[in-house]
């Protein structure tokens, strides 16, 4: 006798083992499990990165404010990372990253950037920031530098990024564009 699952694989042509298929935070878990960093981690690490670079380090009370939050979070948050070896935490709030801390977090803002230019690219100028930063947490390596690829072939290729837009136009005044 058939399952509901035997009959569903059957009938939608697909044959996936059971522990090969996730919710989207079933796929989350995975990662942050495989990476033992989670969303608010990258954002923390990739603040420190774009900060730091230009002093150095950063101070715990100006991270809370660039990251809208309490310093008391923040200093839990530098303590986590800490004790994963990504950053060094000194007297007086100073927070410095180490060596894999800074490949880490120029990674994260690597990413940020190729995503956000793929959405400008996109024309998605509503909320950028915060479509970047949803987005961001939800990719792998893999897939951000084929989105790096694809942007810099529009960059290289303006007669079709131009044709890109004008197709986008066309869609909107059509009212076949949901936006």
């Amino acid at each position: 006798m058939l399952s509901g699952l035997d009959i569903e694989q059957r009938e939608w042509g697909f044959n996936m083992p059971d522990n090969q298929f996730h919710t989207v935070r079933g796929y989350q878990l995975l990662e942050i499990n495989k990476n033992k960093l989670t969303p608010a981690m990258e954002d923390y690490l990739e603040m420190i990165y774009r900060y730091s670079r230009q002093e150095g380090y950063i101070r715990i009370n100006d991270l809370a404010r660039l990251l809208n939050v309490r310093a008391a979070s923040a200093s839990r948050m530098v303590q986590r990372l800490g004790e994963l070896g990504l950053l060094i935490y000194k007297k007086y709030g100073i927070i410095m990253l180490s060596d894999y801390g800074k490949k880490i977090g120029e990674y994260l803002l690597e990413r940020h950037n190729i995503i956000e230019d793929f959405l400008r690219i996109l024309s998605c100028d509503d909320d950028l920031l915060k479509q970047t930063e949803l987005i961001e947490h939800n990719m792998n390596s893999s897939t951000v530098y084929k989105i790096e690829t694809l942007t810099s072939f529009f960059r290289e290729n303006e007669e079709i990024l131009k044709s890109f837009h004008l197709y986008q136009k066309k869609l909107l005044a059509s009212g076949q564009y949901g936006v």
